[in-house]
C-alpha cells in the first residue's frame, strides 16, 4: 500500500419523502465536500428515501429502480463534473420479484465502477429487510478507482468481522458502511449509550485487526410515527488503520472530510502482521454454521 494520499467525505443528512428532493440536497452536500478537497465521497445507506423497511408493504417495491438507471446517471454526471469518487446506496430492481440493497461507486470519470449487494440481510423490529431484500450475490469486492481502492459494505455488514477481512483481503484501502441505524425511542434511555458504543466498537475493530481505513456515514432524524418509528443517531465516522477516529458527527446534518494515506497503511500493518499471521490453514471451520457436533 503506497498510492497517493486521498480524502474521504461522508455526509450525514436528514431524508425526505421525496425522492427527488433528497437527490437535489445530496448533489448540494457532494458539491460542499468536495469544495473541501474530498475525493471518495458517501451517501448514506437508501438516501434516495424514508427507510421503509420500518413496515411490510408490497407498495413499497415501487421504491426501486434498476442498475444502471436514473441514480447511477445523476451520480455519474456529477462524479465527473467534480471529479470525484461517488458511492451510493440504492434499492434495486433486478427483476420481477427480485430486488437488492446495493451500493454503487461512480469512478472520478463518471462510470460505474462497481456494484455491491448488501450480503447480510436483518430480521428485527422495524428493520424488516428481509421482506424486501434478496441477499448479495456479487460477493466481498474492491473497487479500483482514480482516488483509492474502496471496499462498499453496507449497515448490518458492518457487525460481520468475516465481511471486513474478506474486503480487506481484496485490496481495499478504505471500507465505507453506507448506514441506517438508531434507537426505537422506548429503548432510547436504557439501552441507546451501550448501543452505540457497541456499533462504534465493532468498526474501530474492523479498522485495527484490517490495517485499514473505515468510514460509516449514517442519516439522522426521526422516522415513522411519532409515538414509535426509529430515531437515526447519525454519529458518522472514519477511523485509521490503528482504530483512531479522526473526524466524527454528532446527530444532526453534517458533512465530515478526513485526510487518508496508504502509507499508514503499511506502517501499521509492518507493526501489527496480523495479515502475515493469518493461520489460514486452520480456518476451514469458519464456513460451518457451527461446531463439530460430534464433539
Amino acid at each position: 500500500m503506497g498510492g497517493r494520499v486521498f480524502r474521504v467525505g461522508l455526509i450525514q443528512m436528514r431524508i425526505d419523502p421525496v425522492a427527488a428532493v433528497n437527490l437535489e440536497r445530496a448533489d448540494g452536500f457532494i458539491r460542499q465536500a468536495a469544495a473541501r478537497g474530498a475525493e471518495v465521497i458517501v451517501l448514506p445507506e437508501l438516501f434516495l428515501g424514508p427507510y421503509f423497511c420500518q413496515t411490510e408493504d408490497h407498495a413499497q417495491f415501487d421504491r426501486a429502480e434498476p442498475i444502471p438507471g436514473p441514480t447511477t446517471a445523476a451520480l455519474g454526471r456529477l462524479a465527473a463534473e467534480l471529479e470525484v469518487v461517488l458511492v451510493g446506496s440504492l434499492f434495486e430492481k433486478r427483476a420481477p420479484g427480485v430486488y437488492h440493497n446495493t451500493a454503487v461507486v461512480l469512478d472520478a470519470d463518471g462510470t460505474l465502477s462497481g456494484v455491491y449487494r448488501k450480503m447480510h440481510i436483518p430480521d428485527d423490529p422495524l428493520y424488516y429487510e428481509k421482506f424486501y431484500f434478496t441477499p448479495g450475490d456479487l460477493g466481498f469486492q474492491a473497487v479500483a478507482t482514480r482516488r483509492a481502492s474502496v471496499g462498499p459494505l453496507v449497515c448490518w455488514d458492518q457487525w460481520y468481522p468475516e465481511a471486513a477481512r474478506l474486503t480487506a483481503l481484496q485490496g481495499a484501502e478504505v471500507l465505507v458502511y453506507p448506514t441506517a441505524i438508531g434507537w426505537h425511542p422506548s429503548e432510547k434511555e436504557e439501552f441507546g449509550a451501550s448501543q452505540v458504543d457497541a456499533w462504534r466498537t465493532i468498526q474501530r475493530s474492523h479498522a485495527i485487526a484490517n490495517g485499514l481505513y473505515v468510514a460509516v456515514v449514517n442519516r439522522v432524524g426521526h422516522e415513522g410515527p411519532a409515538e414509535g418509528g426509529i430515531e437515526f443517531w447519525g454519529r458518522s465516522f472514519l477511523a485509521d488503520p490503528m482504530g483512531r477516529v479522526m473526524v466524527e458527527a454528532g446527530g444532526e446534518e453534517e458533512i465530515l472530510v478526513a485526510e487518508c494515506d496508504p502509507a499508514l497503511i503499511e506502517t501499521t500493518r509492518r507493526h501489527w502482521p496480523f495479515l502475515r499471521d493469518r493461520r489460514i490453514d486452520a480456518y476451514a471451520p469458519i464456513t460451518q454454521r457451527w461446531g463439530d457436533h460430534h464433539r
